[in-house]
């Protein structure tokens, strides 16, 4: 499920964010199972990829709430789960990293604290405390800044049906430090190795 919010003058460029962003959800994501909880929701079409040409902190808060609102309407087998591209604005990770508050507050002023989240998603990703090269930063690390919103009811269930979550991060991070960042490079040669 697909669609261009604020239009575009060339709508190619949407397409291009959106093709860019699902070849790093098959190959990152997906393939290095970063996200465990991934694939069964991207199998069944459950994920909006949803672009937007804001190019202001307001404008992306009005896309914002646009796409909260679509998704607690929406029957969670039909749309589980949003991914909110915006590439002209927040390019910058502080200016991202800082908005993620205006974010949160957002959900907290529509009523949906505990019902919807906010993972943080861009490709300057920096966790605290680590130096910008650190390898550990690429598992949060998308193609364009991108917000991606959660049902916490989903992630939920999810997890109770997935032993050991709580041990996803360490074992995502000692996925990064094996790969490397050369294999990291690899990941988006045109064919990659298979394994």
């Amino acid at each position: 499920m697909t669609e261009v919010l604020m239009p575009y003058a060339d709508a190619a460029a949407a397409g291009a964010c959106e093709a860019g962003t699902r070849r790093w959800l098959e190959r990152a994501v997906i393939g290095l199972n970063l996200c465990p909880f991934a694939k069964a929701v991207y199998n069944k079409k459950q994920i909006r990829f949803a672009v937007t040409a804001a190019r202001s902190a307001d404008e992306l808060l009005a896309e914002l709430a646009h796409e909260l609102e679509l998704l607690v309407q929406s029957d969670p087998q039909e749309l589980d789960t949003t991914l909110l591209i915006h590439p002209l604005v927040m390019n910058e990770f502080i200016d991202y990293h800082f908005f993620l508050g205006e974010a949160d507050a957002a959900i907290r002023n529509m009523g949906l604290a505990g019902i919807i989240q906010i993972a943080s998603l861009h490709p300057k990703y920096e966790f605290a405390n680590s130096a910008p090269d650190d390898i550990s930063n690429y598992t949060n690390r998308a193609p364009y800044p991108t917000l991606h919103l959660l049902r916490e009811a989903s992630i939920d269930r999810a997890v109770a049906a997935y032993p050991d979550a709580a041990a996803i991060f360490d074992r995502n991070i000692e996925t990064m430090h094996r790969l490397g960042h050369e294999g990291w490079r690899r990941l988006w040669l045109a064919d990659p190795p298979q394994k």
